[in-house]
Order: structure tokens, then C-alpha cells, then sequence
């Protein structure tokens, strides 16, 4: 049987780090994509080739569709087939409504949107080629429905990928192209300083699991999603928040 070979875009640190990580454990090899983060995602091959997997780094910046060619191209180089893309890519940037600027805008847009949207295409033409289907699971936030404030570009482009997310579902099924995805909440990352502590403990307690999630458990989400198991799985979001969209009512005052 052959070993599965997948891509994560943004892999060199947080998020990412955690899907690629995991997918190889899983048995994947993997392309480790980075934008800037270069020794993190060398750090990340390094760790994947130590489980006995195979494991190339690629850069490119994905609000680009040069680059993002080119990113396949590389890849591509190195393997005969892609049956996992994990579009993870992405930044977050908030700024009240009234101050937002086009600068602002286009790179929220561009990254985690433009380039999900062809970072798939590069995959699935691809998938389509070999004829062996593969999964698409795009990264999202559950931004995509709850509001906070300043986030008037970051909700709605996570939003927007949801919907990419069923429409190429809907597109790409008769080739037999499954496409999912993971909206997590408020996660750890390990760049958090220890000073954001009390912050990061006040805001648990306001979470019904009382905790953040891990990129350790985004990763086992998508290997999951990736696996024959999950088959009959597409053109949806799984949340990963802890329940921080449900309605939470201390001491039952209000109930």
C-alpha cells in the first residue's frame, strides 16, 4: 500500500505545525508549506523525517497565484500525487470597522481566502489527473459565525470559506474529491507570551470546556477527516471551540 502524501499550507509553526505533525504520524508524507516561517517549517520536516516519513519544505506567499503554481510545481517535483491538502494559511488581523484600510482588507482576503481558493485548485486539477480523489480541508474559525468586534474582515472572509468549502463540495464530488472543514476557536499557540496567561485563563472560564483547544487536536481532527472512515463526510464544518458560540448562563439566572 501506498504511503498517503499530503500538503500543509502553513506548517512551519502553530496550527499548522500541529496538522503536519500529526499526519505524519498518521503514516502521511508531507509537504511542509511556510511563508516566512522558514525555521520553524525545517524544524517540522526535521521531526517528520525522524517518524520514518518523507518530508519537503516549501515556501511561497499563497495571496500570490504565481507562487502558489510554482509552490505546486515544487511539490510536485517530489511526489507523484497529493491525497491530502490542509489550506491552514492564513492571518488574522483586526482593526474597527471605521479604521479599516484597503492594506488591511487585501491581505486578510488574499491569504486566507484568495489563496485557499487556489492553493485547492492547483490540488484537485491534480486529483482529477490521477484520477484518485484525495480531501480539501480548509482551515476556518468559528468567526465564521460568532461576532466580535473589529473582526468586519476576518469574520466574513472565514465565513466566505465556508461556503467555498460546500460549493466545492458540490463541484468536486463526481470525482470523488471530499472537502471539509475545521473551524477551531480559541487555540494555543506556542508563540503566546507567558504574560498573556491571566488573559488566556480569564477567557477560559467564559468557554464551557473551560480551556483552549490544541493544534495537537486540530491535527487528530484532520487526520480523521482525511481517513476512509470519514467517507461519507463533505461539504461541511466540524467546530472545534469548546462550545464557545453556545449561549452560557451563570448560576442559571437567566434560566
Amino acid at each position: 500500500m501506498k504511503n498517503r502524501i499530503a500538503l500543509v499550507t502553513g506548517a512551519g509553526r502553530g496550527i499548522g505545525r500541529g496538522i503536519a505533525l500529526k499526519l505524519a504520524e498518521a503514516g502521511y508524507d508531507v509537504g511542509v508549506h511556510y511563508g516566512t516561517s522558514r525555521e520553524g517549517a525545517e524544524q517540522v520536516a526535521e521531526a517528520i523525517r525522524k517518524m520514518g516519513r518523507k518530508a519537503v519544505t516549501i515556501q511561497g506567499n499563497v495571496q500570490n497565484v504565481q507562487e502558489i503554481e510554482e509552490m505546486f510545481k515544487q511539490f510536485f517535483k517530489e511526489f507523484d500525487r497529493i491525497d491530502v491538502l490542509v489550506n491552514n494559511a492564513g492571518i488574522t488581523r483586526m482593526a474597527p470597522f471605521l479604521e479599516i484600510s484597503e492594506e488591511l482588507w487585501n491581505s486578510v482576503v488574499n491569504t486566507d481566502l484568495k489563496g485557499a481558493f487556489f492553493c485547492a485548485q492547483q490540488a484537485a486539477r491534480k486529483m482529477v489527473e490521477t484520477g484518485s480523489g484525495g480531501v480539501i480541508i480548509n482551515i476556518t474559525s468559528n468567526h465564521s459565525i460568532g461576532c466580535w468586534p473589529n473582526s468586519t474582515v476576518y469574520g466574513p472572509v472565514k465565513a466566505a470559506l465556508d461556503k467555498l468549502t460546500k460549493n466545492m463540495a458540490l463541484d468536486l464530488a463526481k470525482y470523488g474529491i471530499r472537502v471539509v472543514a475545521i473551524a477551531p476557536g480559541y487555540t494555543h499557540l506556542e508563540w503566546f507570551p507567558e504574560r498573556s496567561r491571566p488573559y488566556i485563563e480569564q477567557i477560559s472560564k467564559r468557554i464551557p470546556m473551560q480551556r483552549f483547544c490544541t493544534p495537537e487536536e486540530v491535527g487528530a481532527a484532520v487526520v480523521y477527516l482525511a481517513s476512509d472512515e470519514a467517507g461519507y463526510i463533505t461539504g461541511t464544518t466540524l467546530f472545534m471551540d469548546g462550545g464557545a458560540l453556545l449561549p452560557v448562563v451563570a448560576d442559571n439566572e437567566y434560566c
